[in-house]
């Protein structure tokens, strides 16, 4: 636990300065057919600095925790930023935003910690269900991972902020064989909090064992897509993944500063006007979101960023710096994963917001098209082309569901697809393992509700 008094430490700001203490834990056990293959405990601690003046950042880190050490990463930090204003002259006279703000957030579980022991019992009891019920399987794997990211910040500017924020997963993963060919379909479960607080009872996640082997059946008799552009709904997994790497992505400024084709279209009409697209800070309809943040790690209060609203570009992700840059309000977006990462402008939860039909009345409003439920892996660049995997969907014939397919691919352009959405599901449903690579790997929440629009989808 982080437990020492940042403000002892102020007395050596010289300049504009952020002091982040940190420390992320790790949990990992997997199973493979009943034999544990994985089982590790680790930790990584330590202190950053950093520091502005004139257009330049200085940034310092060690993971000695001692006053001395702490003493030298703050004087390294500001060293570093002097030495890069003597290489770059042009920029004298630049201020950040003066803006802070006070959080503290402790969501540890009140529940009793399990052993490694016990984690190794839970998921033996998770195999034990899979093969004694499903023993047509050729592979299973069971995995568990628990994250605890703990920090303390402090900076010149007046913010503080203490946050200790896990996440708790589980994957499983299914294999079946068909005609010698393999046929392969995961899911994940857990979420915000500690292992602990998700899973307590194995038999909780029977049903959804079921329910994942059912579609698994579905998928080996599956038939292949017809290749084409094509109605189609995509439910939350896919329409997150949409949201978060199409959308998301080039509209961080400082992506947007690196030439993305989001800086064209500020104020311009992007989207259907059933879409409004945010990237939520800590809170959805009074509940808390899968990555909730409250202060960044710039120390600005984050805020909720309407990024489309109605369809129309109305707003990018920003730091301290990049709103400078555009003489905006910063949006809170700063964020490191470890200690010695200096703080990007990332996502926190990003969705579209729901509308107003159900998915019944979206599935009988196609004729030809299909029902596409998960992703796998994917990419998208800073012009929202984009392609993604489609481990997992149906077809939709008269309106009905109909064969599943098999795992095919969808692509286009981002900002062209959501032009042609036309309805949105009233509800609201998350992803629980979601992760961004931008740089450095962080938690992010991404989800929503299913849309129906029209996208390319391959064939055989």
């Amino acid at each position: 636990m982080i437990n020492k008094d940042l403000n002892k430490y102020s007395s050596h700001f010289s300049r504009y300065t952020e002091l982040r203490m940190q420390e992320n834990r790790n949990n990992h056990i997997s199973m493979v057919n009943g034999d544990v293959m994985g089982n590790s405990i680790s930790s990584s601690s330590g202190v950053s600095s950093r520091v502005y003046n004139d257009g330049n950042w200085g940034f310092s880190s060690s993971p000695d925790l001692s006053d001395s050490a702490i003493e030298y990463v703050v004087k390294n930090a500001s060293d570093n930023v002097m030495f890069m204003n003597k290489r770059n002259k042009e920029q004298c006279g630049f201020i950040l935003p003066d803006i802070s703000g006070h959080h503290e957030v402790d969501l540890s579980t009140n529940c009793v910690r399990n052993d490694q022991r016990q984690w190794i019992d839970f998921l033996s009891n998770i195999d034990d269900y899979i093969a004694n019920k499903y023993s047509f399987l050729s592979s299973r794997t069971v995995v568990l991972s628990g994250l605890d990211m703990e920090k303390s910040l402090l900076t010149s500017a007046g913010s503080t902020s203490y946050s200790m924020t896990p996440r708790g997963i589980m994957y499983i993963s299914l294999t079946m064989d068909n005609n010698g060919e393999p046929v392969d379909l995961m899911d994940v479960f857990g979420g915000l909090g500690q292992l602990e607080d998700h899973f307590l009872d194995p038999s909780h996640f029977y049903n959804d064992i079921d329910i994942l082997v059912e579609h698994l059946q579905k998928k080996s008799n599956g038939v292949y897509a017809d290749a084409g552009m094509k109605d189609v709904i995509l439910d939350a997994d896919l329409a997150g993944i949409l949201a978060h790497e199409a959308i998301g992505h080039t509209t961080e400024a400082d992506l947007v500063l690196g030439g993305s084709v989001a800086g064209e279209f500020m104020g311009e009409q992007v989207a259907s006007e059933l879409v409004t697209l945010v990237d939520y800070a800590n809170t959805i309809n009074n509940q808390v979101c899968p990555v909730p943040v409250y202060i960044d790690d710039e120390g600005t209060p984050s805020t909720d960023t309407v990024i489309i609203e109605d369809g129309s570009l109305k707003s990018f992700m920003h730091n301290k710096d990049s709103a400078r840059h555009f003489n905006t309000t910063p949006t809170g977006n700063a964020r490191a994963y470890a200690f010695s990462d200096e703080p990007l402008i990332r996502m926190r939860n990003t969705a579209i917001q729901p509308g107003k039909s159900t998915l019944k009345e979206m599935i009988s409003s196609i004729d030809d098209g299909y029902y596409l439920m998960k992703s796998s892996n994917g990419q998208a660049d800073s012009t929202s082309e984009f392609m993604f995997g489609v481990p997992l969907g149906y077809e939709i014939k008269g309106g009905k569901l109909g064969n599943a397919i098999k795992d095919t691919t969808i692509s286009g352009v981002a900002f062209d697809v959501l032009k042609t959405i036309d309805m949105i599901s009233s509800d609201m449903t998350w992803s629980a393992g979601g992760m961004c690579g931008k740089k450095q790997w962080i938690p992010v929440g991404m989800g929503g509700p299913a849309i129906k629009c029209k996208v390319n989808i391959g064939g055989r």
